[in-house]
């Protein structure tokens, strides 16, 4: 099977690295855009070069907007993640070079390069997505597939505001931009990540029996399971590794409905909660690909093959 071609807008953070490294092992990756949500741009910057590192590739990594479009952020996910992103563990100065193109200009420059060719991922906060798409709003158009990491499709939300997701709600503005600006994607929400959290005894055997990014996922991830068993979730939530599934092989989608998703912008406690037509009461175009349910045999075998536990086939 020919491997896809992914561009990755990401803010590593854990689960993104997670989702990195099955980009690396599965795909062509041809380049990270770099935003900040789960820690700011510098850390996230620094933290895509050091996974770059790690899997020995060449990938450039290109920076993009340190802040969302319009209003500054209530809060990071450094609690989660780290201060720095990767668990505080105090790696050392990575060897690759962030690239001087800024990441909105590298996505557009990019999808003219592969027209119709490239899938893009997108696993933070969109904003860069969206200064992109204001700056050339043909850009959908050549976009193979995107995919999304973002929203709570029935309000069961992760940060200070009830229904809102971190990445949505991190950005509001860019996010509705996104959602209005292109005409299909795929969204893989915080819920179905919660639904398909692995066994953590099982986990920790897949990370017993990889190789070095397994070892290094395994140091990096102690914060946040910490956190996550404080917060009495249960199981290994992979949010942007779920997305990744999606991203390297659509076959991993066992069910999924087309809705209209918007964002809330004004609400005083709903702004950045993602809100889906599932009645189609307003008659708009269902533009989101809702992922509802996914293969976990396949999931799991492609984190393995991530991890070096599983040879790939």
């Amino acid at each position: 099977m020919t491997k896809p071609q992914l561009l990755i807008d990401t803010d590593p953070g854990v689960d993104d690295a997670l989702a990195i490294l099955m980009a690396h092992a599965h795909a062509d990756v041809l380049g990270l855009s770099i935003a900040a949500g789960n820690v700011g741009l510098a850390h996230t910057t620094r933290n895509a070069r050091t996974l770059v590192d790690l899997v020995g590739a060449s990938t450039p990594v290109f920076a993009g907007c340190p802040t969302p479009l319009v209003h500054l952020p209530e809060e990071d996910a450094a609690f989660v993640h780290g201060h720095d992103g990767l668990g505080d563990v105090g790696f050392p100065e990575p060897k690759v070079a962030t690239m001087d193109e800024h990441a909105a200009l590298a996505i557009l420059r990019l999808t003219r390069e592969h027209p119709g060719e490239i899938t893009l991922v997108a696993l933070a906060p969109l904003t860069n997505l969206a200064l992109a798409l204001r700056l050339d709003p043909s850009l959908p158009q050549r976009v193979k597939r995107l995919v999304v990491m973002g929203g709570a499709v029935t309000g069961h939300g992760n940060t200070g505001r009830v229904p809102a997701e971190f990445n949505v709600g991190f950005d509001p503005e860019a996010a509705h931009v996104v959602f209005e600006g292109f005409p299909d994607f795929d969204l893989v929400d915080w819920e179905l990540t919660l639904r398909h959290a692995f066994d953590e005894d099982e986990f920790d055997q897949w990370l017993a029996a990889g190789d070095h990014r397994a070892q290094f996922f395994g140091r990096v991830f102690q914060v946040a399971r910490e956190t996550n068993s404080r917060r009495g979730r249960r199981g290994i939530i992979a949010a942007d590794a779920l997305a990744m599934a999606v991203a390297i092989d659509p076959s991993v989608v066992v069910r999924s409905a087309q809705r209209w998703v918007g964002v809330e912008l004004d609400g005083r406690l709903t702004r950045g909660a993602t809100v889906v037509d599932w009645g189609d009461r307003l008659g708009r175009h269902a533009q989101a690909n809702v992922v509802l349910e996914l293969d976990q045999l396949k999931f799991a075998a492609m984190v393995q093959r991530a991890l070096g536990a599983l040879q790939q086939a």
